[in-house]
């Protein structure tokens, strides 16, 4: 049976929806975990003090210690995989951001010669439409994000290949087969950067949904616990709640009670 206080109409709430509630009058309050950390280390203290106990002295049901022995270890490996996929996709980004910086680079220098070679009128300026440029304008286009990066190395690369293939010369320093290698490395790192953060974003949502199912676990651990130890006065009862995981907070009122 789950105890439900009522504070007010208002204020009407169950324990399953909070992290924190209050005892009776001369009890500090009982904050559950809101940390992984925390909430893994509840449930090893929980699953310990089961373990080491009789069956009939533990102080929550068999079918509980079968739900805590078959979750905790899912929920580590979870959180562990998480953590690594994260790490990597750290650890590459260095190199996807060298790609993309070279990939850059060797488009905007090739804009820049073959706008040099109009302006020295060894190419016409119609040149630029191949790429899909304005004729009458030499700027370098917008490379800054990865969607334009990916459009006009396509454009760039596609449209001087087809210029060669229609009876053009080929621009060089970088030629388009300098440009092409960089830019599908390029493509290769961002394609495997998209891969790794999809993988976090999988495990970091799966995270999410356990954080839901260890939450309702250790609040249904701690509520047989209290219960099972109900009948004795309250310093007994808290340490051997305790013993248990429990974590317990007093108020400032209480603390300075408590001390005097």
């Amino acid at each position: 049976m789950r105890i439900v206080f009522v504070i007010n109409r208002k204020l009407l709430y169950s324990q399953e929806l909070s992290t924190a509630y209050q005892h009776p009058i001369n009890m500090p309050y009982r904050r559950l975990p809101n940390t992984d950390a925390a909430r893994i280390r509840a449930m090893k203290t929980a699953l310990d003090k089961g373990k080491e106990l009789p069956p009939y002295k533990v102080a929550y049901s068999a079918k509980t210690i079968v739900r805590l022995q078959k979750f905790l270890p899912l929920f580590e490996h979870n959180i562990q995989l998480q953590r690594q996929s994260v790490a990597s996709q750290n650890k590459k980004s260095k190199d996807y951001s060298e790609a993309a910086r070279k990939a850059r680079l060797y488009l905007t220098h090739f804009v820049r010669v073959m706008n040099m070679a109009i302006y020295r009128g060894d190419l016409p300026a119609e040149t630029r439409a191949y790429y899909g440029l304005p004729t009458n304008e030499s700027n370098v286009p917008s490379l800054n994000t990865e969607n334009e990066l990916i459009s006009w190395g396509r454009r760039i690369i596609e449209g001087e290949e087809f210029r060669i293939r229609k009876g053009g010369s080929p621009i060089t320093n970088p030629t388009i087969a300098v440009v092409k290698v960089r830019f599908e490395n390029f493509l290769e790192e961002h394609e495997y950067h998209k891969t790794l953060a999809k993988k976090s974003m999988d495990y970091a949502e799966r995270t999410g949904d356990m954080r839901k199912e260890a939450d309702d676990l250790i609040l249904d651990i701690w509520n047989e616990v209290e219960k099972s130890y109900g009948s004795l006065p309250e310093d007994a009862r808290k340490k051997e709640c305790e013993d248990y995981g429990l974590v317990y907070f007093y108020r400032k009122n209480e603390l300075e009670k408590t001390n005097a």
